[in-house]
């Protein structure tokens, strides 16, 4: 049984910042690939970054300079901290884990969601 749990999630004004969290919990031996995806309404989900195990990160061309990936192995968390937001960051925010090892096999897991809203 493994869940994701995203949380930091909120209202901002444009130019402000927050920071995403996501925390895996269950009999995980490892994870591959951590990452942030959204979804606006009336959108497809989109990548927003990944981050490996080894520490590869991958941006989508609007996050690059703006939001920076991170996570921590040990205790199999990402974080997204996302600076200089604007109104087009408005998504619900979805973690992701893929490459998930559980009792030998690989699966892939999301989070419900935290909303970020992005206005004056």
């Amino acid at each position: 049984q493994v869940q994701l749990v995203e949380s930091g999630g909120g209202l901002v004004q444009p130019g402000g910042s927050l920071r995403l969290s996501c925390a895996a919990s269950g009999s995980i031996f490892s994870i591959h690939v951590m990452g942030w995806y959204r979804q606006a309404p009336g959108k497809q989900r989109e990548l927003v970054a990944t981050i490996t195990s080894v520490g590869m990160t991958k941006y989508a061309d609007s996050a690059k300079g703006r939001f920076t990936i991170s996570r921590d192995n040990a205790k199999n968390t990402v974080d997204l901290q996302m600076n200089s937001l604007k109104p087009e960051d408005t998504a619900v925010y979805y973690c992701n884990a893929g490459g998930v090892l559980v009792a030998g096999t690989l699966h892939e897991y999301w989070g419900q969601g935290t909303q970020v809203t992005v206005s004056s």
